[in-house]
């Protein structure tokens, strides 16, 4: 289940990061994201009552404007890419259908949450596909995405500005545990009321 607006930062027992922020490494937070996303297809499929869920992945495919961005997602993880044989979008880098498939995914739905700033989901919705397709980005990226996601998932937003400089910090020296204190000096600076547990 994600995290609700203003929930508490939890460390992961495995990674020891902020949970969601050790994947792709870390099994534990990538079954994490992995869960946001199935977690809505599951509630979504539900509803169709006896129906071959690769035949509803398909229709969901086929009109992704119609449906959340979740519903999406894991409806492209539930069939199979023609050309590389990878889950549909997150095939690699020279898959034509896979890429393809990958920007259609950004016609889906996103909705913010009450009490988020607007935006906030297209946010997380960008942090997890670079997360799931760690392949299509340079290192230093998916670490500051990778990071910056459980604030996201919490219902922090930062500013076109504010991400750019935690971007270029963490960039300038991307090892780990410097980009981890870029950002929590962040979100330290964000809000006084943030929770970790």
């Amino acid at each position: 289940m994600r995290p609700t607006v203003g929930a508490a930062l939890v460390r992961c027992d495995e990674c020891s990061g902020y949970e969601y922020s050790g994947a792709p490494q870390c099994r534990r937070c990538s079954h994490l994201i992995d869960d946001i996303i199935d977690d809505e297809w599951q509630q979504f499929f539900h509803d169709w009552n006896g129906e071959c869920e690769q035949e509803v992945a398909r229709l969901v495919a086929g009109e992704p404007d119609r449906h959340d961005w979740r519903v999406v997602d894991a409806a492209f993880d539930r069939i199979a890419c023609d050309y590389c044989g990878d889950r549909l979008s997150r095939g690699p880098m020279n898959c034509s259908a896979c890429n393809l498939a990958h920007g259609f995914r950004y016609a889906a739905i996103e909705t913010d949450r009450p009490g988020v700033p607007s935006g906030n989901e297209h946010a997380i919705r960008v942090n997890v596909s670079v997360v799931r397709r760690p392949h299509m980005t340079s290192p230093q990226e998916l670490l500051a995405r990778r990071l910056l996601l459980p604030a996201l998932l919490i219902g922090f937003l930062p500013t076109t500005a504010q991400a750019q400089r935690l971007s270029a910090m963490i960039k300038a020296d991307p090892t780990p545990d410097v980009a981890t204190s870029i950002v929590d000096a962040w979100l330290r600076s964000t809000s006084r009321n943030i929770q970790i547990r």
